[in-house]
């Protein structure tokens, strides 16, 4: 499946040739989920009951465009706050886990988008210093 996927991506192989290929793949995957969710191990039995509840979602990638196989880029994005929160200890109150928040969405957008982050955070604290509205988040259009 990763394999097709790929290819799919690379433009090697059509969306159309791809599809063909799910139905006997997603029954294969479900066969196996119904026998780990009876098997005697609970925590097998558990996690495929668990993923049988949500089987139609794990084929979304192969019926919508745009959606991926996996949630790699997602994961990227979100692990500099994961690493941030786990070498330090967290925050000692809701402001500053608001603060963490936003500023680290506020970094991962600029960085998604090529900007310069200090540069971004610096004309923030100036306009909010001088009763200014911040600079966008948004892309430029230009």
């Amino acid at each position: 499946m990763f394999h097709a996927w790929h290819r799919v991506r690379d433009g090697t192989m059509t969306r159309e040739a791809f599809q063909k290929l799910i139905p006997p793949l997603r029954e294969h995957v479900g066969a196996r989920l119904r026998e780990g969710a009876s098997c005697p191990a609970w925590p097998v039995a558990a996690r495929c009951s668990e993923i049988l509840l949500l089987e139609p979602a794990l084929w979304t990638f192969a019926s919508v465009e745009g959606v991926e196989l996996t949630n790699n880029a997602a994961e990227q994005r979100v692990r500099h706050g994961v690493m941030w929160r786990k070498t330090s200890f967290g925050t000692d109150s809701p402001n500053g886990s608001r603060f963490v928040e936003r500023i680290l969405t506020v970094v991962t957008t600029l960085r998604m988008q090529g900007r310069n982050v200090l540069d971004y955070v610096t004309t923030a604290c100036e306009a909010a210093l001088s009763g200014h509205a911040p600079p966008s988040l948004l892309p430029s259009t230009s």
